[in-house]
């Protein structure tokens, strides 16, 4: 059985952005494995707190991303 596992800075999507993203995962592994895999695919989000995941020696929070959403960067 397939195991997603989706890290996120904590605070950047909301909980419908989230139902989101483990139904679209879920869609692409059952288009590559076959419909029998739906009920046995799982998909896991794991939050990170905001400040804990750095890119380029900075640390970023979710209003970093936010900004960088809102700049066309991401």
């Amino acid at each position: 059985m397939p195991l997603i596992t989706v890290n996120l800075i904590e605070n950047v999507f909301s909980d419908e952005e989230k139902v989101e993203i483990i139904s679209k995962l879920t869609d692409t592994m059952v288009s590559i494995e076959g419909e029998n895999m739906r009920g046995v695919t799982w998909v896991k989000i794991e939050e990170v707190k905001e400040g804990d995941w750095g890119i380029g020696g900075t640390a970023l929070t979710s209003a970093m991303v936010h900004q960088l959403q809102r700049d066309g960067v991401l």
